[in-house]
């Protein structure tokens, strides 16, 4: 076979366009490609609904894959072991309700099984605005992180959605822009966002997912974007509670949209 160089370039071209091209219109976008979302996506996605993943950065998974201070191993509690169980991470038990794991295992799996359940995730792809009609949060806009980080004016694209799920994380990416340009108020104490906390692991991984929530309507927060917006705690390299919020982010849209 000759490799025809053109005939590359028009593959990766093609293909990526009909992807996008497939995914102007969802069933849920998920803003954030961290654990939280990419379980929410990867379980929504297996349920039959229509499920695109937008990440700014080049690489998938957040935080979790430098572990505590670089070391590539984190830490689940016992009430989250069941949801490993599921994916398949393999761990081991360390002391009474403590297990750990390898941070790339578990990122590449969550991977997977987003990527094998039919979330599109599209990386480099920044969500820098959302779409509201009648008081309710309708989609996303969506532009290139490149040209976002070279600051560059580039008019974004629009994607719709029946529902969206902030799991941008500590930077609460999407629901500053909900708060900065839009008159929605939230389900917090003070109607806007609350702010992260310090760290109380213990605090931080319970609130994690009762801060899981529907915030305005058509926009749920999930994972420590979940605990930003509350005003709860940080909780460092465990991530039993991240996994357990994008299980019940899934659950409460599933809920909404009837499909199950």
């Amino acid at each position: 076979m000759v490799i025809d160089d053109v005939k590359v370039s028009e593959a990766i071209i093609k293909t990526f366009n009909e992807k996008l091209l497939a995914h102007l219109e969802n069933d849920v976008v998920v803003a954030g490609g961290g654990p939280a979302g990419l379980y929410a996506a990867g379980t929504l996605a297996a349920m039959g609904y229509k499920v695109a993943l937008f990440e700014r950065t080049l690489s998938i998974g957040g935080g979790m894959w430098g572990g505590g201070i670089g070391r590539n191993i984190i830490v689940f509690q016992e009430e989250s072991i069941r949801l490993l169980d599921e994916i398949g991470i393999r761990y081991k038990h360390y002391k009474e309700g403590y297990y750990t794991a390898s941070s790339i295992e578990t990122v590449a799996a969550l991977i997977l099984r987003a990527e094998r359940s039919g979330v599109a995730i599209f990386n480099l792809t920044e969500v820098e605005d959302v779409m509201i009609n009648n008081e309710r949060i309708v989609g996303v806009v969506i532009n290139s992180s490149p040209i976002t980080i070279a600051g560059l004016h580039v008019d974004p694209v629009a994607v719709s959605s029946k529902y969206v799920i902030e799991s941008t994380g500590h930077p609460l990416e999407v629901l500053r822009k909900v708060q900065a340009k839009t008159d929605l108020r939230m389900k917090t104490p003070s109607g806007k966002i609350e702010g992260e906390r310090s760290m109380n692991a213990n605090l931080g991984e319970a609130s994690t997912p009762e801060n899981t929530v529907e915030i305005v309507p058509g926009l749920f927060v999930a994972g420590m974007a979940a605990n930003a917006a509350f005003g709860s705690y940080r909780m460092g390299p465990i991530f039993g509670g991240m996994l357990l919020s994008g299980e019940k982010v899934a659950k409460d849209i599933d809920r909404l949209l009837g499909r199950s």
